[in-house]
């Protein structure tokens, strides 16, 4: 049997998967059935929970979207992951060093059950997004359709994002608008597209259609793009609360030098068990 535990981050689900206690290995089309909410279990992200061959370094931390595609950093499975070790007893330490494939992230269980997690900084450059333009700029010009133009920040918090301003982020059309941002040709390994909603300098709201997923209740790493974007076009403050669908997230980038924080709950909804036997056969 295949041992898993059923978390989430503001409703951004996960099926977290420790891989230091049992042998796990998970093709992509295992991780497309165990994501699929009708025959299979259900979420937005597959957690894997390995062991680092990284002196000083904790834990290594997999991500897998529900399309069976491996990603490098995820900011609300990040809080799931720091839970979850700390609770199955492979910790006892509040902070924790996580290998990820875009570098190590620090999460940090608070005494009031909030997890905080040093994101790293942002990139910019567009070869570090990736991004196809000639220049890095604050913002780019990207046409989604013929005739049509969106002006859109396209950066790396480990993982790429273009974060678009809109008036109403309830009336954006994400749904439409958010598949054609995700694929664009100008992104050669896709991009989560946030639709963020300036309220006032330290509050925004956001949605985004993460690449791979479409649409989830949150995004902590479109939560810190869209921050550190606002703050870039000198629209935000340096410590911003960021409310999504799910609920709230507490986003802080101090200066242009300094890394990215990202604060929030995460929370454990079940554990459970599936026979390789269903795995196997598919």
């Amino acid at each position: 049997m295949l041992k898993f535990s059923k978390m989430h981050g503001l409703g951004n689900d996960f099926i977290v998967i420790d891989a230091i206690r049992q042998d796990v290995s998970l093709s992509a089309a295992q991780v497309r059935f165990l994501a699929d909410r009708h025959f299979g279990i259900g979420c937005d992200q597959l957690l894997m929970v390995e062991q680092s061959d990284t002196p000083n370094v904790d834990f290594k931390y997999r991500i897998f979207n529900a399309d069976g595609g491996e990603v490098a950093q995820c900011g609300n499975g990040a809080r799931c992951f720091a839970e979850f070790v700390y609770e199955q007893g492979l910790t006892n330490k509040n902070t924790i060093a996580v290998e990820t494939a875009s570098g190590v992230i620090y999460p940090t269980l608070q005494a009031d059950g909030q997890i905080s997690v040093d994101m790293g900084r942002p990139r910019f450059l567009p070869e570090q997004v990736p991004f196809k333009a000639d220049e890095a700029a604050t913002t780019y010009m990207l046409a989604v359709e013929p005739g049509h133009q969106i002006e859109i920040a396209a950066l790396s918090m480990g993982n790429p994002h273009a974060v678009m301003l809109v008036d109403d982020v309830d009336t954006a059309p994400v749904l439409t608008l958010g598949p054609l941002i995700e694929s664009h040709p100008q992104f050669p390994e896709r991009v989560n597209a946030g639709f963020m909603q300036l309220l006032s300098h330290d509050a925004i709201k956001l949605r985004v259609f993460e690449r791979g997923s479409g649409e989830t209740s949150a995004c902590g790493t479109g939560a810190c793009a869209a921050v550190v974007s606002g703050i870039r076009r000198g629209l935000l403050a340096r410590d911003v609360a960021v409310a999504l669908p799910g609920g709230q997230l507490l986003i802080s980038w101090p200066d242009e030098e300094a890394n990215v924080t990202m604060t929030g709950p995460a929370t454990h909804v079940f554990d459970g068990e599936i026979a390789w036997a269903t795995l196997n056969n598919l």
